[in-house]
């Protein structure tokens, strides 16, 4: 079976080390929340080789690339008429899923990979966990907690409704080709949040505001929000990565 050409401007690595992948796979951990996984650019099927195995759930491939496509159909019969082809940032996932509780998984595309984290948001009541690879700095970045320095907008929208891992970091000769960056897994298990007690897109401006000028203290880079009502509280002399989860969301209520 001829394999199938990476093509750079879809940002396709293909990991070949099946040691990995199966660690990547058994990552895993809840499987008894859901009966569905959804694999997010399968591409030659390392991964999806360990998932078909698994007879606790059914397995879905979602791919924007139709050599891939083909590729896929060829190698697992057994998954005919769950290979969808389309773009995972732009399809229903409930044409795929019929709003079931599902799982994501995925050696993602580097150049969208916070972006399928972001349309896991908005599925985040049916979806209880995502195991993931990501270019290290920014499984770093997701990963990281109050008073780090790579702790930022992702950390926090994501960290609202997730618990994250940062599981193992990856090198980069075991793929094909091989990126110039180092990679790692993580894993996000849905958090007890159903909601924020806060305006949810209030929330979101603050926190984007705040880290858009992160070395400022919240004063600065809030002043058209705050009033003079508030302004002396001292919450506001904190820079934005001093803050957890819940800071936010009372600082948010404060500045409604």
């Amino acid at each position: 079976m001829q394999k199938v050409k990476a093509k750079k401007h879809l940002g396709q690595h293909f990991l070949k080390d099946l040691e990995i992948a199966k660690r990547i796979v058994d990552s895993l951990s809840l499987t008894s929340q859901y009966k569905k996984v959804m694999e997010v650019g399968p591409g030659m099927g390392v991964l999806t080789q360990y998932l078909v195995e698994n007879k606790n759930y059914q397995t879905f491939a979602v791919e924007v690339d139709r050599e891939s496509i083909g590729f896929l159909v060829d190698k697992f019969p057994i998954l005919k008429g769950n290979i969808i082809y389309g773009d995972f940032l732009h399809i229903d996932l409930n044409d795929i899923i019929k709003k079931e509780p599902f799982a994501v998984i995925g050696n993602f595309p580097y150049n969208i990979s916070s972006q399928i984290l972001f349309k896991v948001l908005d599925y985040k009541d049916q979806i209880p966990e995502v195991v993931g690879m990501f270019q290290k700095e920014v499984a770093e970045r997701i990963a990281a907690r109050p008073g780090s320095k790579t702790y930022g907008i992702t950390s926090v929208l994501l960290q609202a409704f997730y618990n994250i891992e940062y599981l193992f970091t990856v090198d980069e000769f075991v793929f094909d080709p091989p990126p110039k960056v180092k990679s790692a897994v993580i894993r996000l298990t849905r958090n007890e949040t159903t909601q924020l007690n806060c305006d949810e897109k209030q929330f979101k401006t603050v926190v984007k505001l705040a880290f858009n000028q992160r070395r400022k203290t919240m004063r600065n880079s809030l002043k058209s929000l705050i009033t003079n009502k508030i302004k002396e509280n001292t919450v506001f002399n904190l820079r934005p990565e001093q803050l957890s989860v819940a800071q936010f969301v009372e600082l948010t209520n404060m500045l409604m």
